[in-house]
């Protein structure tokens, strides 16, 4: 099996169901390493929720039982905010920068997706039926692309892990967590993965990817 990390999970400083300690709890007894929270935020709430993350972070890292990495999620804003809001979250704390990518679920603003690239973000989540040309760009910026297990949103994992295969962009893999049935585990994240067209050496380079993206956080 492998070990599991999930870089976007969600708690009630937005959508979540669950408050930090639960969510960070629930996480591990489903046999993950670390996680990151990354709460949805924009102008309005960066200053609000990110302190309060990196405390329950600091806090729960410290028993030992699972690493939690403060981070946000930047959502449905203006495409020519994402790199502005992006830089005042790194001011704040915030340790990885996810964008909410242009599901076809959801009404995101078209641009996003490029956006979040050039502004070097750290994930560019759901990113729907990303283009050819963004995937490039995303490799050449190191910014990760998202296979997520989250439901509606992982109607385009396959045609993401097509992209990322041909221009050799790196992806991770997250459940986009808000509640606690979310955190799938490592079998059921490798079947997902599986289902994307991924092969098991794609499947543990894509784990490998989470690695990489704490230490880099943590640097």
């Amino acid at each position: 099996m492998f070990q599991v990390i999930d870089l976007h999970t969600h708690s009630i400083f937005s959508d979540g169901e669950l408050i930090p300690a639960e969510s960070a709890q629930r996480a591990f007894a489903a046999g993950y390493k670390a996680i990151a929270i990354t709460d949805h935020a924009d102008y309005s709430n960066l200053e609000l929720i990110v302190p309060r993350i990196l405390k329950a972070a600091s806090a729960i890292t410290q028993k030992g039982n699972i690493q939690v990495i403060p981070g946000v999620e930047l959502t449905h804003v203006d495409p020519s905010d994402i790199a502005l809001l992006a830089s005042e979250a790194r001011k704040l704390g915030a340790k990885i920068i996810v964008v909410h990518g242009e599901t076809i679920t959801e009404p995101v603003p078209p641009g996003t997706n490029l956006a979040a690239i050039q502004a070097g973000v750290d994930i560019l989540a759901h990113p729907g039926l990303i283009s050819e040309e963004e995937v490039r760009q995303a490799a050449a910026k190191g910014v990760y692309l998202e296979i997520t297990t989250r439901r509606g949103h992982a109607l385009c994992n396959g045609h993401v892990a097509q992209m990322a295969r041909k221009q050799g962009a790196d992806l991770v893999l997250n459940n986009d967590a808000h509640a606690p049935g979310d955190f799938v585990g490592s079998a059921m994240a490798s079947k997902i993965a599986r289902g994307a067209g991924l092969s098991d050496e794609e499947i543990s380079r894509m784990f490998d990817n989470s690695k990489k993206l704490i230490q880099r956080a943590c640097e």
